[in-house]
């Protein structure tokens, strides 16, 4: 029996406006554009430009219609782990949840980080100074996020519009000073198409991405369904974010080969937009924005990152003093100043290898919640669903666009991502499996709280029909790696071992054909471990039982 200060039942709800979730929203997903001026000066601005304007209807798009759909039909906290639960059950939902919340943990210190740089263009800094600012940034949001989702809200819409402000008047005077074409070039003279493209391809999926994390917090705003209005909303406005004042800064200022978002360099940037035709005090109000924009994400960040492993503790996949709640505010604080100590921790680090390495984490939990769009549909029709929820557009098309696509591009830009991070990741990834086993054997998971609707198979203390889902899983990543050696062989073969020895210098990763051989070698042992089991699996663990979320919340009358 939990206790009143434990689990998502102790959640309080917060009255939260369409605003603030908004804002939540935009700062998940944007903060700015920061980050695309290494986009130009890879791929060239045209390819830039086009790239942003493309991504999104292969990308964000479908993401975003998939993500009102499920989060209009089943909210509740834990967003991602709530639909992948209901489509594809325990196993696949802590995964999922499990690895999208390392990446979290993993990136969330950047933001700091960056904050403090921009700072120190301002005022010099000492390394004490810096890292006292450090902690004071990293403790200052902590009891925001502690106060609760509505604090949370109204310290974004400030960020916000400040933010939004800025890069709104970027593209006025950048428009009011249009001087050359800004897709000139549209690729470097240097380069090719496709090289052009991938250079560019993972940075603008990552500017894309943010969608899946506000949703974590359906389980603490009074009125969930303002989440998916809010995902609709956003969409366009994160995207135009980008790619205004992105045309307005090439064309008034050009020089896209010393675009960077080091101002410290002298290079090009936003701010360069403002310095030149206003005046060069802008400089200072950009770098004010600059850090502005790292806040708001680092603020959304601990609010969305923390609840995954809370919602896993919850369901008994997670140590459990991780789902402990304020008797006063109903906010899970333990996991929010876990993952603010995580923080302080990764301070101290250059984690630059790792943060890249989250794509591999965070890309399949997109991958299972676009499919889980296609397969909820199914359980769920719309025939038994509120005509008044929101519902993806199309007919079938729609759907089979918002299921797939996102799919598609998840495969692939983990594939040009680059050779070595596409192998530590898929080498990474089935740690999690492992993980589940230990914390499914030693805290009980779904069968804890409800042994007759979701049973163990005795001889493995996990869930029945486990042993065919990790046997499903290792072939899938075997397959996958196997079939990665010939693409990356022919997408990187050119330069590929070039550029790999001049990066690592020596080791092992200095070696492209050293990577592709490990690469095939354990693609094949995944496939051979899964075959094994998923075939033991299927004589001696029936995946058949259990009951799903939809069922067990229409009952109580409050998931429609």
């Amino acid at each position: 029996m939990s206790k009143k200060n434990e689990g998502v039942g102790a959640l309080k709800k917060h009255k939260v406006g369409l605003t603030s979730v908004v804002a939540l929203l935009y700062c998940a997903c944007a903060g700015g554009a920061f980050g695309i001026e290494e986009m130009i000066t890879e791929s060239g601005p045209g390819v830039s430009i086009l790239m942003l304007i493309i991504i999104p209807f292969v990308w964000s798009i479908p993401v975003c219609l998939g993500v009102a759909e499920l989060g209009a039909i089943l909210p509740g906290e834990g967003g991602p782990f709530v639909w992948i639960k209901e489509a594809f059950g325990e196993f696949w939902s802590f995964l999922s949840t499990f690895l999208f919340g390392i990446s979290f943990y993993v990136g969330n210190a950047v933001f700091v980080v960056l904050s403090v740089g921009y700072l120190s263009y301002i005022v010099e800094l000492t390394a004490l100074q810096a890292t006292l600012i450090k902690i004071f940034f990293v403790i200052l949001f902590t009891i925001i996020n502690i106060m609760g989702v509505k604090e949370v809200g109204k310290v974004s819409i400030i960020l916000t519009v400040l933010v939004i402000a800025a890069f709104a008047l970027v593209t006025i005077v950048g428009f009011a000073n249009w001087k050359q074409n800004p897709l000139t070039p549209v690729i470097p003279e240097d380069a090719g198409v496709l090289e052009s493209v991938s250079g560019c391809a993972a940075i603008c999926i990552w500017m894309y991405t943010g969608y899946l994390s506000i949703p974590s917090l359906a389980g603490e705003i009074e009125n969930p369904q303002l989440i998916p209005k809010a995902t609709i909303i956003s969409l366009p406005l994160v995207s135009l974010t980008y790619i205004l004042p992105t045309i307005a800064g090439l064309a008034s200022v050009g020089n896209w080969q010393n675009w960077t978002t080091d101002g410290a360099t002298g290079g090009v940037g936003y701010s360069t937009v403002l310095t030149q035709n206003i005046g060069p005090y802008m400089g200072l109000f950009f770098c004010i924005v600059a850090i502005a924009s790292n806040l708001a994400i680092f603020n959304s960040q601990i609010a969305a990152g923390s609840r995954g492993f809370f919602v896993l503790s919850d369901a008994n996949l997670f140590p459990r003093f991780m789902n402990k709640v304020s008797r006063k505010k109903g906010v899970p604080y333990i996991c929010i100043i876990v993952y603010s100590a995580v923080t302080l921790f990764l301070l101290k680090y250059d984690f630059t290898a790792l943060v890249l390495l989250e794509v591999a984490f965070s890309l399949g939990t997109y991958a299972l919640v676009a499919m889980s769009l296609l397969r909820i549909r199914k359980k769920i029709p719309l025939s038994q669903r509120d005509p008044a929820l929101f519902k993806v557009p199309g007919g079938q098309f729609g759907l089979k666009y918002c299921g797939c696509a996102p799919v598609a591009v998840a495969a692939v830009i983990m594939l040009i991502n680059g050779t070595d991070y596409f192998l530590g990741g898929i080498m990474l990834v089935p740690a999690a499996v492992i993980c589940y086993i230990l914390f499914k054997r030693f805290y009980g998971g779904f069968y804890k709280d409800d042994p007759a609707l979701y049973p163990i198979n005795p001889r493995t203390g996990l869930a029945v029909g486990d042993i065919v889902r990790i046997g499903v899983f290792c072939l899938f990543v075997g397959i996958y790696s196997m079939a990665a050696v010939p693409f990356l062989r022919w997408y990187e073969g050119d330069w590929g071992p070039e550029y790999y020895a001049e990066e690592y210098g020596t080791g092992f990763l200095s070696s492209f054909d050293s990577m592709l051989n490990m690469l095939l070698i354990y693609g094949i042992i995944m496939t051979v471990i899964g075959a094994v089991i998923f075939f033991i699996g299927r004589k001696k663990d029936d995946p058949k039982g259990g009951i799903s979320f939809y069922e067990t919340q229409s009952k109580q009358n409050t998931a429609l």
